[in-house]
Parts: C-alpha cells; structure tokens; sequence
C-alpha cells in the first residue's frame, strides 16, 4: 500500500469516527453543537489520528484499541485551533479552507464550543476505554496522559508563552521550549500512548517518544514556513497569521527553518530504529510532514 492510499484510509477512518462521537443535534437552539461540528468537521490532514492507527498498525494491534485516543486527540486539536483563531490570539478569518468558528458562531459562541470539544475529548475516552480484570483500565491512563498534554504543563501553557513571546526576539531554546508544548506535547501523547495501547514494550515506547518530540517540532517548523511561504489556497488559512509569534523563520529565515525541519525529520526517524522495519511506515509519515504544503 502506497502512504497515499494509508494517509487516505486512515483519514477516512478518522472522520467517521469523529463523525459517531460527536452527532448533530436537533434542536440544537444555540448552534453550540453546529460550531463544535464545523471546526471538527472541516476537511483536514488528521496527522495526529493517523499516527495512534500507524503505531497499531505497527504492533500488529487491533485499531479499535487506539481508535478512541485518536478522536479525542482531533477534538482536543480542534478545540486549540478555535482559541488560537480568536481576536485574542491570531484573530483569523480562514481554517482548513473554511471561515473560522468564531467568524460565522460569533465570539462567545466558539469560545463554547472549543470548551465543549475539550469535554467532548475526555468524555469519549471515558466512555470507550478498553476495560480489564485487574489493574486501572485503560482509559484511566489515557485521560491522565491526554490531560497533562493539554494542561499546565502542556499545551495551554506553549500558548501562553507564544503570546508572551509576541514581538520579542527569542533564542533557538526558548523557540522549541514553547512549540514542545504547544505542538509537541500533543504528538508525543498521542504517539506514546497509542503505543501503550497497542502493546509496545518500553524501549519502544522510549523510542516512539523520541520520534514524536522532533516530529512535532518539524511540524511547527514546517507550518511556520508555509506560514511565510505556502500558499493559501493549499494551506487553507490566512498568510502571516503567525508572524508576529514564536516563529522559527523569524529566528532562522525560510531556508534556514527548512534545514532545521530537515534534520528534525532525520532524527525522528532515525529514533525508530528499534522498531526495524515495523517503524517503516512512521518513518514515511514523518518524511510527509517535512514535504507536505499544506
């Protein structure tokens, strides 16, 4: 199978899942469902969902074991994407091609939504957790991990750093510390775990680890290039949305961030090397993030 066909696959995959574990509501009188359903639904790549398949894949698991983590992942991806389009942060007007949430359920309104996709996230692991006989099950596990990727010491706090960060000149370190939370944090619990899920050992576990951390920092890199470079009709969303934030082209220049993305990809996949051939298709997907444009 060519990664084409498995990016397809997994994709659809993906979005019919997503599409079960959030239905639409009628009635729905404040459209709180609709805007949830917009952002979640709109067309996209589903990376991260893909990723928790390719590592079941890679173990010989049953994707229903990490099928659950995967749609929370998107939701809770989702969730972000609405935030950072808000006046507050990058005040947007396109995502994945489309008007975003705030822009056509008003302020407010997506600033429920992308809370409710959140609760939506930790609600379906819950719910679809495989249980066991002895020992915590394992949506337990799998909230707690998903919860401090998202938290604290994850996510939220990538985000407060980039705001901080705005206008401000920053070193290499402080760049990949912000996007090690703000993108990276979601890949590695989404890598890690589905790994766990799917029976990996750990040195595996370490390894896919690795490979997750510089994966998702040559996602940022490549987005922050796209950023600059891409074009909107293919990337989907407003040019120089992020230009005044942590930016790796604003620290290293468009070729400079390329070569640095390059390297990330080299070393994630180099990190798959205890996997032998079972990381092969991880290792496809990562050379995908560096060359995609969009």
């Amino acid at each position: 199978m060519t990664l084409a066909v498995h990016l397809e696959r997994g994709r659809q995959q993906v979005e019919q899942a997503l599409d079960r574990a959030l239905p639409a509501r009628d009635p729905d009188p404040c459209r709180l469902v609709e805007a949830m359903r917009y952002t979640l639904l709109l067309p996209a790549k589903r990376i991260r969902g893909i990723i928790c398949l390719t590592v079941a894949e890679a173990f010989a698991a049953d994707p229903g074991r990490v099928l659950p983590l995967a749609v929370a992942v998107e939701m809770v991806h989702a969730a972000s994407l609405i935030l950072d389009d808000l006046p507050a942060f990058d005040d947007a007007e396109r995502r994945r091609g489309a008007t975003t949430c705030h822009r056509v359920f008003g302020e407010s309104t997506a600033m429920l939504a992308s809370i409710g996709l959140l609760a939506a996230a930790f609600r379906h692991l819950a719910r679809n957790g495989r249980t066991r006989w002895f020992g915590a099950d394992d949506a337990t596990r799998t909230v707690a991990v998903l919860a401090e990727a998202v938290g604290e010491d994850g996510m939220v706090v990538g985000e407060a750093l980039d705001l901080a960060a705005r206008g401000r000149e920053l070193t290499l370190d402080q760049l990949e510390r912000i996007h090690a939370l703000k993108t990276g944090s979601l890949f590695i619990a989404c890598t890690a775990e589905a790994a766990r899920l799917a029976g990996a050992g750990p040195a595996e576990r370490n390894a896919l680890e690795t490979y997750a951390k510089n994966l998702g920092l040559a996602f940022q890199v490549v987005d922050d290039v796209l950023d600059v470079a891409g074009d909107p009709a293919r990337t989907g969303k407003d040019a120089g949305a992020d230009r005044e934030g942590a930016s790796f082209v604003r620290f290293a220049g468009v070729e400079g961030a390329r070569r640095l993305a390059a390297e990330l990809v080299e070393t994630a996949v180099a990190a798959l090397a205890p996997l032998g051939p079972r990381g092969a298709r991880l290792g496809e997907i990562a050379r995908f993030v560096l060359e995609r444009d969009r």
